[in-house]
């Protein structure tokens, strides 16, 4: 497990040591699975009473769904925690708050079989596609061989993989033109990593590369049922650790923070330096850093305006 857990002070010495990287200006996936995997990541028929779709939960640019703290599954169950976004999560080094899943395709089983989500089973799904010629059809072209549910969520999988925001502001910026942040952003970014923000929210993703312990220097009231990896491992040293989530479009993705209860990005920022860095935060810092992050937008993925 990858961890950090510095007083301020050596956090902002090390933050030299962590970079952040532009994303790549193109996705490397295979275009018809993707092209599959969208079909059913907009589609109902994945859940059990063919009333959620993936895209209920991680909201994509340009659906016109709404952000909610926490998401609505098959009978109106209500989730636990904020649905971290898809976009650009192929960089994350695990899916899920909890790391629950080491990759892309083991993270998209989960809301399908998840009995507060779609609640639905391996042998239903398969049933269901198969009675739908054009989806049958489909995965045959592809896969030559009878409907697997290993091959249902390899699609979604690959549909997300595709879901990457390149040419933000920022990529722009650390690739040479330096005429692309305002003096304020550049403040803000100055900032970022003078006081050790970049210690957690660093590589392609700003984010997404570790966990992090949330109130390492006063308690974070998460709430029982928000104890992060301990609920995997079972260990108390893993209690409150969650992973890193990325900074990217972060403008775009309100409520913050696991619960989903914070939402503002300037409450937020406000929050990490009280319970991560041990200091009231400072409104004209605090501004700053938001103008930076504000630069981490990027465009809209690609894909999404392909037609199927």
């Amino acid at each position: 497990m990858v961890r950090i857990i510095s007083l301020f002070g050596v956090i902002a010495l090390t933050a030299c040591a962590f970079d952040l990287r532009p994303i790549p200006e193109h996705a490397v996936y295979d275009k018809q699975k993707a092209h599959l995997g969208k079909k059913l990541f907009f589609d109902p028929i994945l859940s059990r009473d063919g009333t959620v779709a993936c895209v209920t939960c991680h909201l994509l640019p340009g659906n016109g769904a709404e952000s909610t703290s926490v998401s609505t599954g098959v009978d109106g169950k209500k989730g636990g925690m904020n649905s971290p976004t898809v976009l650009n999560a192929v960089f994350n080094f695990v899916q899920f708050w909890d790391g629950r899943a080491k990759d892309l395709k083991e993270q998209a089983k989960g809301p399908i079989l998840n009995p507060v989500e779609m609640d639905n089973s391996e042998e239903n799904v398969l049933s269901v596609l198969n009675n739908q010629k054009e989806y049958k059809k489909s995965f045959y072209s592809i896969y030559k061989s009878e409907l697997t549910f290993d091959q249902v969520v390899e699609v979604i999988a690959e549909f997300e993989k595709a879901l990457i925001t390149p040419n933000s502001r920022f990529d722009s910026y650390i690739k040479g033109n330096k005429s692309t942040l305002s003096d304020a952003e550049k403040e803000g970014y100055r900032l970022f990593k003078e006081r050790g923000c970049i210690s957690c929210h660093n590589g392609t993703n700003i984010g997404g590369t570790l966990y992090q312990k949330i109130g390492i220097f006063k308690l974070f009231n998460c709430g029982s049922e928000h104890l992060g990896r301990f609920n995997i491992t079972k260990k108390e040293k893993d209690k409150y650790y969650f992973k890193v989530p990325t900074l990217r479009n972060i403008s775009q993705t309100a409520p913050y923070m696991h619960g989903g209860k914070v939402k503002t990005l300037e409450e937020a920022v406000e929050i990490m330096y009280e319970y991560q860095l041990g200091i009231l935060p400072d409104k004209e810092e605090v501004k700053a850093i938001v103008s930076f992050l504000k630069t981490l937008d990027g465009q809209s993925p690609e894909i999404l305006k392909e037609k199927l």
